[in-house]
């Protein structure tokens, strides 16, 4: 079972399960969970091999869907799903294969396509962070700072950072050895006839038009909005407005 943080109370409104990315944690969609979780209860996963959950060899998408799917069936109802990247891909994944769990689908700049790019370098980064001399978060963003010029991006892996155990809160071997299982997406077969999402930032490559026909063949009633000067990490970089367009659409 997944490490869950929730947020709110049980209302008559579905349950909202929020599903973060590669190098994510459940912790990293606070601020959004607890300004949703006004009007119902709102749960953020730590996906397996991140955060606080179980690891494992395996984390291909059919894998991660089960996981979403066990904590839906704790939850007694369908529930409203919103999944960023790789867990967005975890979420239509889930959906194709259980529609009945699913009320509503949010999928934030993702597509249900293979992509080409790599994360790999990310993940050599954070092998090369020397753990035994880290005392504080900022000792390990110095020396990320060496291959990942980002601070934004040195900020966000160091979240996933146990300095206290000086040990990082991501199975680093796993997710690069099943890395191709994770910019890919698996051959999925029906589609999910119920209203989903497709919010991208406008300033990100990852949902193009081309991706268009094969979101349509999977997810009919798809619908697509972007976030206005935003890029692939929409919900950090403008939170307001994420939660706006995720309020207007389970609100609908």
């Amino acid at each position: 079972m997944l490490t869950l943080l929730t947020f709110g109370e049980k209302t008559s409104r579905p349950p909202l399960l929020i599903v973060h990315g590669l190098f994510g944690s459940g912790r990293n969609w606070s601020v959004i969970a607890r300004r949703l979780a006004d009007s119902r209860q709102v749960i953020a996963v730590d996906m397996r091999n991140h955060g606080d959950s179980f690891w494992s060899d395996r984390h291909g998408y059919p894998d991660m869907a089960e996981d979403l799917a066990q904590v839906i069936r704790t939850l007694d109802a369908p529930a409203d799903v919103i999944g960023h990247s790789m867990g967005g891909k975890a979420a239509m994944t889930l959906a194709l294969q259980e529609p009945d769990l699913l009320h509503r689908l949010l999928v934030a700049d993702i597509a249900p396509v293979t992509y080409g790019h790599t994360q790999a370098q990310f993940i050599e980064a954070m092998r090369s962070v020397d753990l035994g001399t880290v005392e504080k978060r900022s000792d390990a963003s110095e020396q990320l700072a060496r291959t990942v010029e980002d601070k934004t991006l040195q900020a966000f892996f160091t979240q996933s950072l146990d300095v206290k155990e000086r040990r990082w809160k991501l199975n680093l071997d796993a997710l690069d050895a099943e890395m191709p299982k994770v910019l890919g997406f698996p051959e999925m077969s029906g589609n999910f006839d119920k209203p989903t999402l497709f919010l991208s930032g406008s300033d990100s490559d990852y949902v193009l038009p081309e991706h268009r026909s094969t979101i349509r063949d999977l997810f009919p009633k798809a619908r697509f909005a972007k976030v206005t000067g935003a890029g692939h990490w929409l919900h950090a970089e403008k939170p307001r407005e994420f939660e706006a367009s995720a309020r207007a659409f389970f609100d609908s």
